[in-house]
């Protein structure tokens, strides 16, 4: 992992708010980062990262709406190596529609040791960290010994 991050930032309807607030006090530091987020979400993440005029444009990258595919492209994303760190405030009181999509785009976090939060606290400690702010050796386990298991059943 590099010193400039690639960051995830997806929200719930109930948990974008939270994540705007978030995005906003930490402003100065995503700045310097690669940020790609899931549909509305990301609209109103670039909106607050140029809502002050820093320089130059800060551009999201933008996939679709999680429940038509959003969270499966990070997913993706996550499986190329292409995010370092997932911020993803979801709601634990709401029933989603793509909860399997969900589901699934966080088993690829810890599939692929990606750094992530689901709540404030947990995001406020990883973005403060001193090794945020450095290249970092992601250690990957090695599952391959589970791939042959299931051929072998």
């Amino acid at each position: 992992m590099k010193r400039r991050k690639n960051i995830g930032l997806v929200a719930h309807d109930n948990r974008k708010k939270d994540l705007i607030e978030w995005v906003k006090f930490n402003k100065k530091i995503l700045r310097d980062c690669n940020i790609t987020c899931t549909g509305t979400t990301g609209k109103l993440v670039e909106d607050v990262l140029n809502s002050e005029v820093l320089g130059h444009e800060f551009v999201v990258r933008k996939m679709k709406s999680g429940p038509l595919g959003g969270d499966q492209q990070l997913g993706a994303l996550i499986a190329e190596g292409e995010i370092d760190v997932m911020i993803f405030f979801w709601d634990p009181m709401a029933a989603q529609p793509h909860d399997v999509d969900v589901k699934a785009l966080l088993r690829l976090t810890v599939l692929y040791n990606v750094v992530t939060a689901s709540n404030r606290s947990t995001a406020d400690f990883i973005i403060s960290s001193p090794l945020f702010d450095s290249d970092y050796d992601v250690t990957l386990k090695d599952y391959s010994s589970y791939l042959h298991r299931s051929l072998e059943a």
